[in-house]
């Protein structure tokens, strides 16, 4: 069954609408997915959101949850959907209980009707239930925001950039959280400008300027880098960068960790940057071959004009 099934969806903004926010965004998603959709900021991934749980208008195109239309059936889908925005939007001046009494109440349940199903995070702030949520840490917030979005237990629960600004302890915990959700028939879409946490899920949608780039499983994502890759690195990377950006095998090279990822162009063989390696290593510098990740992935599908060959990387896009 699909749970979210989005069709030629286009946003705009302005009096002229010449800001375009989502263009023609098509994807489905099958009940009981955890699905990410990952972009930078600016990519169009809170409008999309909105537009899902009933809060923005599209311009154009049609969208339903749970088979219900996001225009038609507002009424039915704010009933079974759960929504986390990006920016904390719990009362400050509330306590940890009351924020989570009060949701409950709007949805005419309780606390204690569905405590099974955020037990194992409201476990976590429970010593805290008499604390105001303001004066909560940014890993608290989020996990009481995340109770409050489940307090009626939706079918399909969309987070928007819920992992952003936390530390990174509380990121794993926050996704460990969301696998204990997933078995438990929740459908999930989760936006995240961070490109490790794509690898947490089960398929992934690539994200950039309001168009998806690629939808696909991250291992399929990966699997589909059509070009070599290797990673250098020497005691000048700045120079080192902008020499071996001048080499005609090079089809790109930027900063990865402590090294720069270069892309060679497709059908082009290593032996040019092994001659440029040998010739600084006055300099310490040093290669190896690297394997690509979805990081990389996303910036060759951000630039499909350098080498016709990312166009395998975009057929995934269409499907």
């Amino acid at each position: 069954m699909t749970a979210v099934a989005v069709n030629n969806i286009v946003k705009t903004y302005g009096k002229k609408k010449e800001v375009a926010a989502l263009y023609d965004i098509s994807f489905e998603v099958p009940q009981g997915e955890l699905f990410g959709v990952i972009g930078p900021d600016g990519a169009g991934k809170t409008s999309l959101f909105r537009i899902l749980t009933t809060l923005l208008l599209a311009d154009s195109g049609s969208a339903t949850v749970d088979g219900f239309d996001v225009v038609k059936d507002y009424k039915a889908i704010r009933k079974r959907v759960g929504y986390m925005p990006g920016k904390f939007s719990l009362y400050p001046d509330l306590s940890v209980e009351e924020n989570l009494n009060f949701f409950a109440t709007i949805f005419n349940t309780s606390i204690e009707e569905n405590y099974e199903l955020i037990k194992d995070i409201y476990i976590q702030i429970e010593p805290f239930k008499k604390r105001k949520a303001g004066k909560l840490s940014g890993g608290m917030k989020q996990k009481l925001a995340l109770s409050c979005a489940l307090i009626h237990r939706p079918s399909v629960l969309f987070l928007d950039e819920p992992t952003t600004g936390v530390d990174a302890v509380s990121r794993k915990e926050f996704w460990e959280m969301l696998k204990g959700l997933k078995q438990q028939g929740i459908t999930i879409l989760v936006s995240t400008p961070y490109m490790d946490e794509a690898g947490l899920c089960d398929r992934v949608a690539l994200v950039q300027n309001g168009k998806i780039l690629s939808i696909n499983t991250p291992q399929g994502v990966v699997q589909e880098f059509p070009y070599p890759l290797w990673a250098i690195r020497s005691d000048k990377m700045l120079a080192l960068q902008r020499e071996a950006a001048k080499l005609s095998s090079v089809q790109d090279i930027y900063p990865f960790g402590e090294y720069h990822h270069v892309v060679l162009k497709k059908g082009s063989t290593a032996a040019q940057l092994e001659e440029f390696i040998q010739a600084h290593q006055v300099d310490n510098a040093e290669m190896k071959t690297a394997t690509p990740d979805i990081e990389d992935c996303f910036i060759a599908l951000m630039k499909p004009s350098i080498d016709t060959a990312t166009d395998s990387l975009n057929e995934n896009a269409s499907k």
